[in-house]
């Protein structure tokens, strides 16, 4: 029998905070060992964060899902590629594989330059990443809330198709940029999964995208998920870091996110005005 002066477990009295953060504070004991529930909840989310890992893109369905934006028709179809990894278990083993398009691929994107009539300013790349669940689930309302903002932008920005990249590391914005000689290229990838978010979406931003560049070189906006930064407020980032490195002609350490600053200073002359 437990005696019920002596709980068998002992709750932290950080608990309460649980309630703010998806971070594993405040578990508690049982004796000198977490309790059981507590581990059940551990090794599910471990195991979320390898399927994330392991679990294949749909570029079928998220292809569905892109038609169903009415920005997206103006740009063309997806058009799909593959890396130099051909697998996952090769992918997760060589990473410099992972940020080269194969032979193949790099020769289907040569091809659809055919007819341009000037390179664009803009690739829009996105790969599956460490977590294609990420991809799956927040890359589409991602795009469609930032083609619309960039649309409302201005007619200046020349947009390539989209991008889909199987297989692929941050750095493959670079060879693709160069094929493209596109002026700045954005990256959607899934991030390496946390025990509390195996959904996590990152976007990269690079100016003058060309094999070889430092990660220095690159702006990230990253934790693009319903729990997490959402996808409004993303997009609204990526679009002020790409007018900056346009204006500024870098991107990364040289090119800070000033877009709070920005924000906070008209909403505060419009409060002056009223």
């Amino acid at each position: 029998m437990t005696n019920s002066k002596f709980p068998t477990v002992v709750h932290n009295p950080w608990r309460g905070l649980r309630q703010y953060t998806p971070a594993r504070i405040g578990l508690g004991r049982a004796g000198v060992s977490l309790p059981t529930a507590e581990l059940l909840e551990f090794q599910l989310a471990h195991a979320r964060a390898r399927d994330a890992v392991h679990h294949p893109l749909d570029i079928e369905q998220l292809i569905i899902e892109f038609q169903q934006i009415p920005e997206m028709s103006a740009l063309g179809p997806p058009i799909q590629l593959q890396s130099q990894a051909p697998d996952r278990a090769c992918y997760l083993q060589r990473p410099d594989l992972g940020r080269v398009l194969s032979e193949s691929s790099s020769s289907s994107l040569q091809s659809s330059k055919t007819g341009s009539a000037e390179p664009p300013d803009l690739a829009i790349v996105i790969a599956d990443g460490l977590s294609a669940r990420a991809v799956q689930q927040n890359a589409p309302a991602f795009m469609r809330s930032f083609l619309r903002k960039l649309a409302h932008d201005g007619p200046e920005w020349r947009v390539a198709p989209p991008l889909l990249v199987e297989q692929g590391r941050v750095a493959i914005g670079d060879h693709i940029g160069q094929v493209l000689q596109t002026q700045q290229v954005v990256v959607l990838i899934g991030e390496r999964p946390g025990l509390s978010s195996p959904d996590s979406l990152g976007v990269y931003l690079t100016h003058h995208p060309e094999p070889g560049l430092p990660d220095a070189r690159r702006n990230c906006v990253s934790n693009i998920r319903p729990a997490g930064l959402g996808v409004e407020q993303a997009s609204e980032k990526v679009i002020y870091l790409l007018k900056e490195a346009r204006q500024l002609g870098t991107s990364g350490v040289a090119l800070k996110d000033r877009s709070e600053e920005v924000e906070l200073t008209v909403s505060k002359r419009g409060n002056f005005l009223v």
